[in-house]
């Protein structure tokens, strides 16, 4: 079996985080409540990255985007597009299987009121770095979100400058990198302003498959 490439379920290294871990298993004993492990195989060419557990989605369940409104999106789009099977229903038993595809988070850890700190974000880098590395078949890697992009430039060891973010960029970073794809984060407040529609992120997925299969 290969070795862990997450954080323990009890990470120490962000202060906040770790309170508010704390008091979430004082307030839901029975949620996941703990840093969440990346979801699919380590085969994967297509990694995406998302900014961190939310509090009633992935803290409670253990999965990434598993349980809340940007899960019900991500997962849609991954059945439609061929990149996973099975039926999501929005818990960590329901048989999901992800088809060349791996989904981790920025921050392992959910922080209050979604929004992680600078030097949170950067505690956690060594585990994106880690997860990056490991992914021996990788070609892309969809960001998504703002924070998500700048943490896997770094965790990739790219200027900010060298590949700034904007929704369905895509981003060569080197014959020795995989591919950036960056997009607008799937939340229910991007999707209810209006931002990020269904199918606008559909599409950014879409050139995700599309640049695996050679298109």
């Amino acid at each position: 079996m290969a070795p862990s490439l997450d954080p323990a379920l009890d990470c120490p290294l962000c202060p906040r985080l770790v309170a508010f871990r704390v008091a979430n298993r004082q307030a839901y004993p029975d949620w996941h409540n703990g840093a969440v492990p990346a979801f699919g195989d380590r085969d994967a060419k297509l990694l995406i990255v998302g900014l961190a557990p939310g509090l009633k989605g992935a803290n409670r369940t253990g999965r990434p985007f598993t349980g809340d409104f940007a899960g019900d999106l991500l997962y849609t789009t991954l059945l439609e597009l061929g990149l996973a099977r099975g039926k999501y229903g929005a818990n960590p038993k329901d048989g999901l299987e992800l088809l060349g595809c791996r989904i981790t988070n920025a921050v392992r850890c959910v922080p209050p009121e979604n929004k992680p700190t600078t030097n949170e974000v950067a505690a956690c880098g060594a585990f994106l770095k880690a997860e990056v590395k490991a992914l021996g078949n990788l070609k892309i890697i969809l960001s998504l979100g703002r924070v998500s992009h700048e943490a896997v430039l770094k965790a990739l060891a790219v200027r900010s400058k060298a590949a700034p973010f904007a929704h369905g960029a895509i981003h060569r970073l080197g014959e020795d990198k995989p591919t950036l794809i960056d997009s607008y984060h799937c939340s229910r407040y991007n999707t209810q302003t209006g931002r990020l529609t269904p199918a606008m992120f559909r599409q950014v997925v879409g050139q995700a498959v599309d640049r695996l299969k050679g298109r």
